[in-house]
This record gives C-alpha cells, structure tokens and sequence, in this order.
C-alpha cells in the first residue's frame, strides 16, 4: 500500500506558527519528517504554485526536491477556490466561463509534473447554494462534466470532494450529483471524517460508487453535525459553537470513522493508487502536526495494512 500525506502541516518558530512554506529550511525539515515516518508521497494545494515558483523556479523543480528527500513525486493537488456567487459558483451558469477558464490556467500550471488528480469541493458553501434543488445539482454537474473534460485533456483526473459544509453533502444531494455527472469526467474523493460529520456513512457510500473513486482522505472525527453546523457562517470548521475541533488523525480513541471496515472494502475492490492521510487543523486544543503525522502513520502501518492483507488473503 502507498500512503500520501496531504498538506496541512503547521510547527512552532520564534516568531509563532508557521507552515513548512515558509524556507526552504523548514520545507527541508518537513519532507524529511514526512519520508521518515514512512509516508511515500505528498499531496498539495495548488494555491501552492506561487510559492513554488518564488523558491524553486517550476513545479517540475519542485518535485525534484521532493524526490531528494526520499518521496516517490507529488500524487494530487486540491483546488481550493474561492467560491463567490458574483463569480464564482457552480450552480450558477452565469458565472461557468470564469470556471472553465480558471482551470485552463490551472491545468497549464500543473503541466511540468504527472498528477493523478485534481481535487475540488463541487459546490459553494452551503448556505450560498440553499435551497439545494436538482436543477442547481444538475446545472453544477454539467460544468464539472465540462471542466472533467478540460482536466483529462491534461492527463489528470477531476475528482469531487464533498466537505461537510458544502453545498451537495447529503446522501440524496451526493447521489442526485452522480446521477448528473458523466463517469468519464467527474471522479469521487472520498474524505472518511468529512462524510462521518454529515451522517453518510464513508463504506456505504465508498461501496456504492467504487468504480468512479480516484483517492480518499483517511481522518477521522468525533462528531456528527446534528444542529446544522454546516450553515455556520463564515466557516464552519472554525466557527461552530459545539465543536472546537473537527478532525482528528486515524487511530483517535474517540474516533468515529470504521478505519477498519473501510480498509477492508478498499482492499476487496482492489484499489492500487496512493491513499492519502490528512488531518487538516491538528493543531487545536493541544494537538500538534508532527504527533498526528506519525499516529496516523503508525495506524496506517500497523493496523490498516495488516487488516487489507487479512481481506485480500480471504
């Protein structure tokens, strides 16, 4: 199995918390904590990109120094938009052109490195796309049919997302968006913790669309959202009044997600890509990046891996 660490990292300098984006030092120091934990790759966000040109000239320049530090490459970059509905929305068609083109840039960016996937959140917040209807799912699956066209032009897969505060998170929202997209463009990214908060359960709903999944988020929760958290404005995983913290690294006492169950059916369909661990705003009520990253590493070694080999072996 090959594990991925997607890019959250934080860590303490004299002068306050800082990301492994700051050097070349500390990014130095990252690859290396990462490599040594035993993780084979990283994944990104491609908000990145300007940081990479600024210290390393290319993308292409970056992975080099990636791959110096004993990691296979860069496996998947997360579009993080700024989704505005002046400009920026997928349920609205007025705003599409914006969209495509932005990903036409995006794409050429990306271009010097092979990625397996561009990650989005599909939808705006929630409460910008309220009252979530079937038209607005079917308008916003026919731009990711169009801009999965435009991503696989470029050799990546276009893969979905679904934070729990985003517009399209409910189990009849997920599968009325899937019913309107075209499998050949638009994949799945399933986040375990992120499908736990909204009450869809991650194996079920990983089982039901197997064959269209190009990666996952492996983190864990322990909370579900039952008083609509997900409306909380301006961000709901920093502004919810009933829970400080969302996420958790897998191997939590106190997690929710059926780690195990899950890496069974992973193993049974026979998925071979990178599977990506994320544990994004660690750092909340004493917790601490480096920690969770090596916990999670640990579980994914000692346990995950064990129990995939138990289900393949059956």
């Amino acid at each position: 199995m090959k594990w991925s660490y997607m890019d959250h990292w934080r860590s303490q300098s004299p002068h306050g918390p800082i990301d492994q984006w700051e050097s070349r030092a500390t990014m130095d120091r990252f690859l290396k904590q990462v490599a040594a934990v035993g993780y084979d790759a990283i994944d990104t966000f491609d908000f990145r990109w300007y940081q990479i040109m600024g210290e390393y000239g290319s993308v292409a320049n970056y992975q080099e120094y990636v791959q110096e530090h004993g990691l296979d490459r860069i496996v998947n970059t997360f579009h993080a938009a700024d989704y505005d509905p002046r400009n920026y929305a997928p349920h609205i068609p007025a705003t599409h052109a914006n969209i495509l083109e932005d990903f036409r840039v995006t794409m050429d960016r990306w271009s010097g490195i092979q990625l397996d996937n561009i990650i989005v959140m599909p939808a705006t917040l929630y409460y910008d796309m309220e009252p979530v209807t079937e038209d607005k799912l079917k308008i916003t699956a026919d731009l990711w049919n169009q801009v999965g066209a435009i991503t696989k032009d470029a050799g990546v897969r276009l893969t979905c997302h679904h934070e729990f505060f985003c517009g399209i998170q409910s189990r009849w929202e997920l599968d009325t968006f899937y019913a309107h997209t075209d499998p050949e463009y638009v994949h799945l990214f399933v986040d375990t913790a992120q499908h736990c908060i909204a009450s869809v359960d991650p194996i079920e709903f990983y089982e039901a669309y197997a064959d269209r999944v190009s990666g996952f988020h492996f983190k864990d929760t322990r909370n579900h959202d039952l008083i609509g958290d997900y409306r909380r404005r301006p961000d709901s995983e920093i502004m919810a009044d009933t829970t400080e913290r969302w996420f958790y690294e897998m191997g939590d006492e106190g997690g929710l997600v059926d780690f195990e169950g899950f890496i069974r059916a992973v193993a049974r369909r026979g998925f071979d890509g990178y599977l990506s661990v994320e544990h994004d705003k660690a750092n909340k009520l004493g917790g601490d990046h480096a920690e969770s990253t090596a916990i999670a590493a640990w579980y994914a070694k000692n346990v995950l891996e064990r129990v995939a080999a138990e289900e393949v072996a059956k």
